[in-house]
Order: structure tokens, then sequence, then C-alpha cells
């Protein structure tokens, strides 16, 4: 019988390092020692501020407060994004975390949607989203564990500052028996026999011996690329965007329950209202605009004054070949990177924990496991790259050589097939191991106005004066519920308003 792990060692802090500890101690502390180590000499990239839903569910599974986490993370909540300017017209359109109205008779709502506008109605998609309603008229309420309706069945996520979830991650997993060192990793030793990771050295000489390491040292890759050589996969092609710059801006106005991405002449600009401050940057790509010419622009296009310096962030789009090598595994930004258009960066964090907790390893390192976790890591990564070319590819915003060059290139084959098939007859295709779900790509199809040719026929077998009662009932029930819900502010002033700092 294998041995089990007892020592597990995890390279780098952050919010990375943190959520794998603190995951680590409340599900495999009883049986293995674990130890992090950070350097106080590099700073964490730390600009991850927007979340999904399931960084909801995450906290939840370690037992933490909601109210508790909100105020120590001076966190909003986050019901989507709202993207401004993705098209040639301008305008915006709103990408909830919903459905769009009820699969009727196990046909999707779109297919009624569409035949009941062929027969004169006037419907607007979001018009059949309580996430939408909520969102246009600044408002946010919890979703209802058991929904009187399906209609009112939505997700939520959060605005937080990183750093600060870092640091509360950090007391809770120390409390549960997590060794926090303090250095710099100067030298990985590797055994003779089988190349795994034997020990660290620390830059003071200390050394730390592991039987499975977690490398969250952020792009560097320490360990996965420097030490291991494992190789990385470079996505430049389809993603043109290489560059960040953040800033932190006082806030001057109530927190929208949403994050905003706003198109800009070479990529797009985010704004992420936090309950004390407000999160700014600016994705582009340098091959279209110089750094000072990006910075001039985010800091034109920013709302409030400016209270850090501005940063910058260079990144190289794409994945590790493999997530875990050897007694290695790669979490966070040493795993790859993608930009956060989706705001997916944390959530690829806990789903490679998730893979890690599923196939956790003994000392026999079984093969199978290993080509398991990375085949799914890969999987993943893969449909979410997909999921952000699409956003490029689709709109017609040609105002710019950035925009222009996204007109002329060659999309993944899966890509291109999930967008043949929604023009030819409202199909949305899914594949294994999607992160985001059929109304999401929904949102997009329609947002840039693509219109099936075709529809499913039996949404046409409904009679006409029976579907456009049913919508407009949908639409009076949605519109009345948001109406009478809580502002953002209010809602989060009655329930879990931080102290001032």
């Amino acid at each position: 019988m294998a041995q089990p792990i007892k020592n597990i060692v995890i390279i780098g802090g952050g919010t990375a390092g943190w959520m794998t500890a603190a995951s680590l101690a409340k599900y495999v502390n009883q049986h293995a020692t674990i130890t992090l180590i950070e350097s106080s000499d590099i700073a964490t990239v730390g600009v991850g501020e927007a979340t999904i839903p399931n960084i909801v569910q995450f906290n939840h599974n370690l037992g933490i407060d909601e109210v508790e986490l909100i105020k120590a993370t001076q966190a909003t909540f986050k019901l989507g994004i709202q993207f401004e300017n993705w098209t040639k017209t301008g305008g915006s359109f709103f990408h909830p975390f919903a459905d769009y109205g009820l699969r009727i008779d196990n046909v999707d709502f779109h297919h009624y949607l569409q035949h009941a506008n062929q027969l004169g109605g006037k419907h607007q998609l979001d018009e059949f989203s309580f996430a939408c309603q909520l969102a246009q008229r600044g408002r946010f309420a919890q979703p209802h564990t058991h929904p009187s309706s399906p209609l009112a069945d939505y997700a939520y996520a959060y605005h937080f500052d990183a750093g600060l979830y870092a640091d509360f991650l950090k007391k809770f997993s120390k409390n549960l028996g997590v060794k926090h060192v303090i250095g710099t990793v100067e030298d990985v030793s590797l055994t003779a026999d089988t190349g795994f990771i034997d020990y660290v050295t620390l830059t003071c000489g200390s050394q730390y011996h592991g039987d499975l390491f977690i490398d969250c040292s952020g792009f560097e890759g320490l360990l996965i690329e420097k030490a291991l050589n494992t190789g990385y996969e470079d996505w430049s092609q389809w993603l043109l965007c290489d560059t960040a710059i953040a800033v932190q801006t006082t806030s001057t106005s109530e927190p929208d329950p949403f994050t905003r991405s706003i198109a800009q002449t070479a990529g797009w600009q985010w704004h992420i209202p936090l309950q004390h401050r407000t999160g700014n940057g600016y994705i582009f790509s340098r091959r279209h605009q110089s750094e000072e010419e990006a910075k001039a622009l985010l800091l034109a296009n920013i709302q409030g004054t400016p209270i850090t310096t501005p940063r910058t962030i260079r990144f190289n789009p794409g994945r590790r070949k493999q997530i875990w090598n050897k007694n290695c595994i790669a979490i966070g930004l040493s795993s790859g990177f993608l930009e956060p258009l989706e705001s997916t960066s944390i959530s690829l964090i806990q789903t490679a924990i998730a893979k890690l907790l599923s196939f956790f390893p003994d000392m026999s390192f079984n093969p199978a496991d290993i080509a398991e976790v990375n085949r799914l890591h890969n999987s993943e990564l893969e449909q979410i790259r997909d999921f952000l070319i699409m956003h490029y590819t689709l709109t017609d915003k040609n105002d710019s050589p950035f925009w222009l060059d996204y007109q002329n290139i060659a999309l993944p084959d899966g890509l291109s097939h999930k967008i043949a098939l929604f023009k030819s007859r409202g199909h949305i295709a899914m594949y294994d191991n999607e992160s985001f779900e059929p109304s999401s790509w929904l949102t997009f199809y329609r947002g840039y106005g693509i219109t099936p040719k075709r529809i499913d026929p039996r949404a046409q077998a409904v009679p006409a004066d029976v579907l456009q009662q049913r919508l407009m009932q949908m639409k009076q029930s949605i519109a009345t519920a948001a109406q009478g819900a809580l502002s953002h502010q209010a809602f989060i002033s009655q329930h879990c308003l931080a102290e001032k700092e």
C-alpha cells in the first residue's frame, strides 16, 4: 500500500497561496503538515478584485461567515458584467449570472423570444433576467434558497480587495495549523532517480523538504517551470492583449452591483467598485499601443482621485503545458494566465484546488491521476480561452488597428463550430468542462446582434396570443420584483457595512 503524503510545501502567498493553504488545512491538515513559504521581497500581483459566483460556495465550504468576510475585504456584490462600447454603434449590454426566461416544453427560451419578435413583439432579452433588471436599477437582493419561481433564480459574486482576502485566509489558515515561513527560495533540489522536487533552500540557508509541492509563485513559475521545465503554450495568436495597467481611486458615487468593462483603443478598461475605493485598469496590446499612451488613456478615463501609483503588469496569455508535473502542482499565475475579461483568475485558482482535492495523491503519484488532472485543467482553460476570443471576434467594432486585426484571426475549430451552429438554428453547443453556462454564450450572440436564420420549430407551435401573454407576464413579474429590492448601497449599509479605515 502506498504511503500517504505527510509534508506539503506551498511556495508563494497571495490569493493563490492562501486559498490553497486554507483548503488543504480544512481537508487534509489532520494527515499532513502544511508549510507556506512566501518572500517579503517579491510583491504579489494583487489586482484581482472581481470574482464569479463559485467563490461564494468556496468560502461557504470552508465554513467562513459571509458577512465577516465581506466586512474584512471591503467587498461589494456583483450580479454580472456590463460591457460598454464593445460594438460599432457603442451602447452596452449586460452579462448576468442568471438564465433568461423559462424553458417551455424542453425548448430554450430564446427561441420563443425570437418567434414572438418575428410576430411583431418588441421584447428585449435582458427584460427576462432578474439579475439584469436589478443591475439596471442599481439594486441588489440575495437569491432565495428556494425561489418561488425559476425566474427569481440567479447567482452573485463579489468585488473585494484581493490583498485583504489573502490576509483573511492567512489568519484562517494559520489558525488551522498552517506553518508560515517568510523567506525567498534560492535553490530547488531534485532527486537523482525520479527528478521529483526533494527540497527548497532559502537565501537564509534553511531547507524545506516536501512530499508534495504547490507552486503559487506567480508568473515566474519557480518550481513548475524553472525547476521542472514543464513548458508553456502561448495563446497570443488569439488573445492579443499582453499588458495591464492598474490604479486605485477614491469612490465618487454609490457602488454599482456589477463590474464595468469598457472597450478602448487597444483593449478594454475595468471599473470595479469596492466599499472603500474603486479599482481601475486597462488591459491592452503593446503591439497596438505604447505603455505611455495606455497609461495616459487610462488616467484620462477614470473617475475619482488616484490613491495609488499606476502599476504595469506584463503577461503572456496561455497555459503551462501541465498543471501537475511529478510531485508539483501549479496553482494561480504559475499555471498560466488568461486576461480577466470575465473575472476567471480567482475561479481558476479555486477549480485547480478542487482538482487537487479530488485527486489528492499518495506517495506513488499515480500517472493516471496526474494525466486526468492535466486533461481536465487543459480542457477547462481551452473553453475559457474560446469564450474570451469570442468577445473580440464577434463584434463589428473596427475603429482602430487593434479591433481590425481581430477581424482576421483564425478561430479555433471548436469555437467556429459553436458560432456557426448558433447562426444556423439558434442552438448553443456546449462542450465538456465549460466554465460558462449557455445563457452566457447567448448574452454575447444577442449582444452582438446575431439573429439565427432558423429557430426550433417547436417554439412556433405556441399560439401567438398565448406566447405574447406569457412573455408580458414574465416581464412584469421580473420588473416588479426588481423595483422592490433595496439599492445596492442600502443593502450593504443594512447588512454588511465595513468599518471605515
